[in-house]
């Protein structure tokens, strides 16, 4: 198992190239870079007209490729390989097997949702003739058909992430098409990662775009959507807890009428002992729970489908025309106001079913629609017109309608199936919350914790320790406090129906936005689907006060947590960008930076994306000398399941060549693993550096080779600082960030090039700025890793609102406090970290 953010501790990393020896400043070799000739000389070497005319004009050139995003920055430069990320193509076997273990974790819940679902309906309406049997059923088979079948299998789980599903991955998704992320740290180079790239809108789409502008206009809009979508994932936890506490009591009620003597309390005892145990063994992985349980589950699938076919032959195989929709009227013509309220219990037919998009990370999409259409469809309606033709000649049964169905001498071997598949049912929410958490924790709107990731092969696979036990303790507590089944589907239902509102609303989004949906067909998937989510949903409401209330609570709970924690994370970064140091002052320092430059590398850890951060300004303060190369690392999540590889380093310089300071930003997706100690983190960053600085030189190289062709008056050693521009038709046909995604362009236009060009410039063992700054690297190298961590507390101003204030000062302060911290997630070495504390009003 890796653990997420994993950076094993360690201080020394050696790479190929020189040793240098000397232990102090006066000892090595290292300079300042004013032996050689730098290409991008401090301006203190001019005057001021020509410094300002001189290294303008170099800046304005080197700038045409590719366009740059930070404020003063040379270049943005991306260090990638010459392959692209190709995901391999699962075979059908693969499809199969991964189809086999989604019967284990994501369809348990629905597939035991038979054990109460005609128990709960008729609790509320009295059977008096087959209007009451046959409307039911109607009802459960079309509710099973139009929502799991058609919604979700036909449409949302079209709408996933490269994979992903959930509520946080149609928000990364329209984020990514959208500037709708409330953390403002999106750049340009962010969009040519391959897996981030979309099919954009066509100008002709005028009604996509104008969506897209006024999201991007009104931070209103984007507050309310980051809300709907913290709601959704907020009851999908809630889910988390209610599902196993009803699955387990319901297989568990089934001892009270085989065996004397057994309670109410004993089932309330026994149900949390399975409960524990559930819980306990989620440490292992979902593949292996999944391999584990889904023999099981399938034998469950198997035995509602042959108990059902009994029922059929056996009492009454007229229930049949319950697939004629007239029924549904009929039931509700005779019943109205109890027929309503039914659908509170009727609703519990499809319990689980966000889970097929939310678990949709762990498994793929071919795989849980082969599993619902061709098992669990067929099996659950087998299972419920098995039950209805039973009630039409027993109707007093339907308080324990599922056991009593059952063959008598059966009863042992499905109770002992049943308990199983009720302990397996809580595998699909328990999965999904795991999901949900991650996700939000890499989109920057969930305090961070401990991620261990169980499979080597799936990403998604994943367990969270806290949010397990947290998850265990409440169902206990729930199960104690509730002791019937009746009350916690009440509460079952809203959050079922909630998390399917919010679906259904960015799905619609999704359509407007990214898939040039015909508008005609994208309004008639909230007004089908929507509707009938709403009278299910006014229908549910109607039992917030006989146990209702509890979903709301616990979807009030986190909404509030992740909310304030993206409220927060959002204030303090805005305040980084804020009091970033000024370029001025930098160049005021000097390239000594006002201090002793000593070797070594330093990796300052920071989030913000542009600009050298305040905190840099402490490390100067507090310290008596700063390393020679000083790397600003700002790990930074995309809203995109997967960074490949070679994309993953984003590499910048920070000011003048002299200074050695250089930007590295780590790109990750919300489903990336950092598996990577903190050798092969630190091997790989250099490595990544060494290629930026060999790939600058020779972009440099390649156009002094062009103003050489151009100007016949300028040598090949002298460096050009005049203002005239290079004209758009004149740009460098091999620019560095396309070089790297193209290997044939990049050797075909190489070999041009160095047709045209001296061989010495080609040549980087030649160049003696390249050489000499490849050399300090390796010095620096050689002398160790030093990591910065800023420790950035946040606090309101005194002229704050008392409401900003209880937020900021405390809530979000405890949220920091109790988390796990920056030092913690990123393990890094301990002997080698020096942190600087920092506050920021806001």
């Amino acid at each position: 198992m890796e653990e997420e953010d994993r950076i094993e501790e360690s201080s020394r990393v050696r790479l190929r190239g020189r040793t240098f020896s000397g232990g102090g400043v006066n000892e090595s070799r290292w300079v300042d870079g004013s032996e050689v000739d730098s290409e991008s000389p401090p301006l203190s070497l001019f005057d001021d007209n020509e410094a300002k005319e001189g290294y303008g004009s170099l800046r304005r050139r080197l700038v045409k490729k590719p366009k740059r995003v930070d404020s003063f920055d040379v270049e943005a430069m991306e260090i990638a390989g010459a392959h692209g990320h190709h995901p391999k193509d699962i075979s059908t076997w693969h499809t199969l097997a991964l189809a086999f273990q989604t019967l284990g974790v994501v369809y348990g819940d629905m597939g035991t949702s038979p054990l109460y679902v005609f128990s709960d309906v008729f609790s509320k309406v009295k059977i008096e003739s087959e209007v009451d049997i046959l409307g039911a059923l109607s009802l459960v088979m079309y509710t099973i058909a139009l929502l799991p079948l058609v919604k979700y299998v036909f449409v949302v789980l079209k709408a996933n992430d490269n994979g992903e599903g959930g509520t946080f991955a149609l928000y990364s998704l329209i984020c990514r098409y959208a500037k709708v992320n409330m953390l403002p740290n999106r750049q340009p180079a962010d969009e040519q990662i391959s897996s981030f790239r979309l099919k954009l809108p066509t100008p002709e789409l005028e009604r996509a775009l104008s969506i897209k502008e006024t999201l991007e206009r009104r931070s209103s809009l984007k507050t309310l959507l980051l809300l709907l979508v913290l709601m959704g994932t907020s009851m999908v936890i809630g889910d988390g807890i209610l599902t196993p506490a009803i699955s387990v009591m319901s297989a568990v009620s089934g001892l009270q009428g085989a065996v004397k003597g057994f309670d109410t309390t004993a089932v309330v005892v026994f149900s949390i002992v399975i409960l524990v145990a559930l819980f306990s063994i989620q440490q292992f992985g979902t593949s292996k729970v999944g391999f584990s349980f889904a023999p099981a589950l399938a034998l469950w699938f198997f035995s509602l489908g042959s108990i059902g076919i009994y029922n059929l032959v056996e009492y009454d195989i007229t229930v049949i025309k319950a697939v004629n929709p007239a029924y549904i009227y009929f039931f509700f013509k005779k019943n109205s106001k109890d027929a309503w309220s039914a659908l509170g219990g009727c609703i519990l037919c499809i319990t689980g079913a966000e889970a097929m998009f939310a678990d949709l990370g762990h498994f793929s999409v071919p795989a849980i629609q082969i599993a619902f259409t061709f098992v669990v469809f067929p099996c659950l309606l087998l299972a419920y017109m098995g039950q209805a033709a039973f009630l039409m000649k027993y109707p007093e049964s339907s308080d324990r309608i599922f056991y009593d169905s059952v063959p008598e001498s059966l009863f042992w071997p499905v109770f002992v199936i049943a308990t199983l598949a009720a302990m397996i049912a809580s595998q699909a929410m328990i999965s999904a919350t795991f999901s949900c958490v991650k996700q939000s924790m890499a989109l920057g709107c969930f305090p961070r914790m401990k991620i261990i990731h169980t499979s080597r092969k799936l990403m998604g696979q994943i367990y969270i320790p806290v949010i397990n036990w947290f998850l265990m303790i409440m169902c206990v507590v729930v199960v104690s406090i509730f002791r019937s089944t009746t009350d916690i589907a009440n509460a079952y239902g809203i959050a079922e129906v909630g998390v399917m509102l919010v679906t259904t609303t960015l799905v619609t989004l999704v359509m407007l936005l990214i898939w040039q949906t015909n508008l005609f067909m994208a309004l008639c998937f909230p007004l089908v689907f929507g509707s009938i989510e709403l009278i299910y949903f006014s229908a549910v409401l109607s039992k917030v006060l006989e146990g209702g209330w509890l979903p709301l609570v616990f979807a009030s709970f986190f909404l509030s947590v992740m909310y304030i924690w993206n409220y927060g994370s959002v204030l303090k970064y805005q305040s980084e960008v804020r009091e970033k140091i000024s370029m001025d002052f930098m160049l005021e320092l000097g390239s000594t930076l006002g201090t002793v430059r000593t070797p070594g590398i330093g990796l300052l850890y920071n989030e913000l994306v542009h600009g050298i951060p305040s905190i840099f300004g402490q490390f100067l303060l507090s310290l008596p000398a700063i390393h020679s190369t000083i790397v600003f690392v700002c790990i930074k999540y995309v809203p995109i399941p997967v960074v490949p590889q070679e994309e993953r380093f984003l590499f910048r310089r920070v000011c003048p060549k002299d200074y050695h300071m250089f930007r590295c930003i780590a790109r990750y997706g919300y489903k990336d693993i950092r598996k990577e100690d903190h050798h092969a983190f630190e091997q790989l960053l250099v490595q990544s550096l060494e290629n930026f600085l060999r790939k600058e030189a020779q972009e440099l190289a390649l156009e002094s080779g062009l103003q050489e062709m151009d100007l016949d008056s300028v040598s090949v050693g002298s460096r050009d600082y005049s203002t005239r521009d290079v004209p758009d038709n004149e740009e460098l046909k091999v620019p560095l960030m396309l070089g790297t995604r193209s290997e044939e362009v990049e050797t075909s236009s190489s070999e041009a090039a160095s047709a045209a060009l001296p061989s010495s410039i080609m040549s980087s063992e030649i160049d003696p700025s390249l050489e000499y700054e490849l050399s300090a690297l390796r010095e620096a190298i050689d002398s160790g890793f030093t990591y910065f961590l800023a420790h950035g507390d946040v606090r309101a101003k005194k002229n704050s609102f008392f409401l900003k204030k209880l937020v900021i000062n405390y809530l979000y302060a405890f949220l920091r406090r109790n988390c796990r911290a920056g030092a913690a997630n990123m393990s890094v070495p301990h002997m080698n970290i020096l942190q600087v504390g920092m506050t920021y009003m806001v």
